[in-house]
């Protein structure tokens, strides 16, 4: 009975086939050297909103131009991890599986991207990568980029 309400399947040129569920359109990207990433998309529905497509195909762009701040940003994250294990605020992980970051280049070793979407945020579509990370397991941290700029590192959201 429920099938008579789903939305079908949506192939789009450049991105791939979307399926819709839990109210948004549901595919992958390619970002950097991370394939496959699950991305999800606003959209009703019919299909994803144009304006959310628009910022899908341009984020692996986006992301090559943001990366830099990305990973300064995913490194001040990881400072005070970092200086709370050495002064033995944080008893676990033990200090020696404390993952060593020594530049905000060396992040990458140590941070998964999860997913990335395109939803509304304040009024606008804003497109987040979700990360993981080796030394603050408990969070997803939401790189958040509109118009091409990273506009904040959230501490900690919920995968779309």
């Amino acid at each position: 009975m429920f099938g008579l309400f789903k939305s079908e399947p949506v192939h789009i040129q450049d991105l791939g086939t979307f399926v819709r569920s839990r109210g948004l359109w549901r595919g992958s990207i390619t970002l950097g050297e991370s394939s496959n990433v699950p991305l999800a998309l606003h959209g009703s529905k019919k299909g994803p909103d144009a304006e959310a497509l628009a910022i899908a195909r341009s984020l692996p762009s986006q992301f090559e131009s943001v990366r830099a701040s990305i990973e300064r940003e995913l490194f001040e994250h990881y400072r005070p991890y970092s200086e709370a294990v050495e002064s033995g605020e944080l008893p676990s992980p033990p200090a020696e599986d404390f993952p060593r970051v020594n530049s905000a280049a060396d992040v990458w070793g140590h941070v998964s991207l999860d997913f990335a979407s395109v939803t509304p945020l304040g009024g606008a579509l804003v497109a987040e990568l979700g990360y993981t990370t080796a030394w603050d397991e408990e969070h997803t941290l939401g790189a958040r980029i509109q118009d091409g700029k990273l506009v904040e590192l959230c501490g900690s959201i919920v995968k779309p």
